[in-house]
């Protein structure tokens, strides 16, 4: 469980392609300096589990399913990740819940810089806008946001300087891939009232 507060930027050291699975080694001195082999740390909002950690850099293996459905299959070495450790009930949860389970790539379709914040759109994929809400909660690249509007098949998030300095959303341009987790509470509230009207 993470909170989508990003830790560190990091950056890919390595990428060792499997066939059916790949092998990343993600610089992150940070997010290293208490990890050890089998600790979860969200890679761009993606949970892996850490194999082997040497110095300030961490390795994980993922496997076809991850690289199918999120953005980890495009990335190259020296592409920049957002980092966070998982979360420890001492954790201060500043964004929301958040799994590291992403549930589709969105693409950035717009961005719209402001005095002191830049509004970004991106592009939802099919079957997730039922999630998303005006004011409410959403992960993109493990970053946690609040939608600022939604419609049919879009949503926009406002990004103050902070988050354009210090995570991968300042840098990603308008056609890139983005991984997005809706709200899990919201995935649960309409699983139940389905079954209560079954």
């Amino acid at each position: 469980m993470f909170t989508g507060i990003v830790e560190e930027l990091g950056t890919v050291a390595g990428l060792v392609d499997l066939g059916d699975a790949a092998r990343i080694c993600v610089r992150g001195p940070l997010v290293t300096a208490d990890a050890a082999s089998g600790d979860s740390i969200a890679v761009n909002g993606v949970c892996l589990t850490v194999v082997d950690v040497e110095d300030g850099a961490f390795t994980a293996d993922v496997m076809r399913e991850t690289l199918d459905r999120s953005s980890l299959g495009g990335l190259a070495e020296g592409d920049p990740v957002n980092l966070e450790r998982a979360a420890t009930l001492a954790t201060r949860l500043g964004g929301h819940l958040v799994q590291g389970h992403v549930d589709g790539v969105g693409e950035i379709r717009g961005r719209q810089p402001g005095g002191q914040w830049e509004i970004v759109t991106v592009a939802l994929p099919p079957g997730l806008s039922r999630y998303v809400v005006e004011k409410g909660s959403i992960t993109v690249d493990g970053v946690s946001l609040t939608v600022t509007a939604v419609d049919a098949d879009s949503f926009s998030v406002s990004l103050i300087p902070t988050t354009l300095k210090v995570t991968t959303l300042g840098g990603k341009g308008v056609g890139e891939p983005v991984n997005l987790e809706v709200d899990v509470v919201a995935k649960y509230v309409e699983k139940m009232v389905g079954e209560r009207s079954q």
